[in-house]
């Protein structure tokens, strides 16, 4: 199941800088904890993390040992597996807060952390025992990721998935601005120029992407640079001015001190006391 992430760890870590998928993420063991800009979100055993569009985000495990490992689960969601979950709901599907508003409704941040239902729980649950039962995966896997869609969809949070999938929502338009960041995160930014290509105001844009991300336009792009230029360190074994260049930056002083503002302390140091496992800029999935 490649949509199907599994995590085991016997100690507590690091912060780990990522650039975050749109996730469903459950905590069996254990504790973690998540930092999207200044917030902090801490979960434990029984919760959930729900991510609705792409975030660059830090995460640690904050309690773990050898005799009680921290044990989690996540599940990437498709985007278009969600629109297909949501395209039922007007055919007889789905109840109460299933269905999607008339309207629009204002955005609302891009990641929260609740309790896991029993319904969620038992889905995820039938989930993951098809993993001793590989013969059923091609078969029931989809179906019951889709359960676990709807599980989302219908719980408390779902609102935050249905702004994504409706396109003239103002969560969608932000979804758009931000993909075309992350693919666009070296270029110049001008935020009239973003805020044209996604349909919205410059004022709308950057209060809209504030509420979403926890970020302004500006800052999203700069944490992009950041995790890729400590990906191409780490991984690409570029030199620090090489990174810096490649991901847009023209001044290497702005560079390491944008950079140490970020991880805490210039890329040489950084990098030097990080080398082996990638660290940055490699999408994961919260769990």
């Amino acid at each position: 199941m490649k949509s199907l992430f599994l995590k085991r760890q016997a100690e507590p870590t690091q912060f780990v800088h990522t650039a975050q998928w749109p996730c469903f993420g459950l905590v069996v063991q254990g504790a973690k904890r998540l930092q999207l800009g200044t917030e902090t979100y801490d979960y434990a055993a029984g919760d959930y993390v729900l991510v609705s569009l792409d975030l660059p985000m830090s995460s640690c495990i904050v309690e773990a040992s050898e005799a009680e490992p921290h044990l989690g689960m996540g599940l990437a969601i498709d985007p278009q597996h969600l629109k297909d979950v949501l395209g039922r709901f007007g055919q007889g599907g789905g109840h109460g807060q299933a269905h999607g508003p008339a309207h629009p409704q204002l955005p609302e941040r891009g990641v929260v952390v609740a309790k896991a239902s029993a319904d969620l729980l038992d889905a995820t649950l039938r989930l993951l025992r098809l993993l001793d039962r590989p013969q059923d995966i091609p078969v029931m896997a989809p179906l019951l990721e889709q359960e676990v869609l709807y599980r989302l969809l219908v719980g408390p949070y779902g609102a935050r998935l249905r702004q994504i999938a409706l396109a003239e929502s103002p969560s969608n338009k932000v979804a758009k601005a931000i993909s075309w960041l992350r693919s666009n995160y070296a270029s110049p930014l001008r935020i009239e120029d973003l805020a044209d290509r996604v349909g919205m105001s410059e004022s709308s844009l950057h209060h809209n992407f504030k509420t979403v991300t926890a970020m302004t336009p500006m800052q999203y792009q700069k944490q992009l640079r950041l995790h890729e230029a400590r990906r191409l360190m780490l991984v690409e074994r570029l030199d620090v001015g090489s990174a810096g260049y490649a991901v847009g930056y023209q001044s290497p002083s702005q560079f390491s001190r944008e950079y140490a503002r970020l991880y805490g302390q210039p890329p040489i140091r950084d990098v030097g006391s990080a080398r082996g496992p990638v660290l940055g800029g490699e999408a994961r999935v919260a769990g």
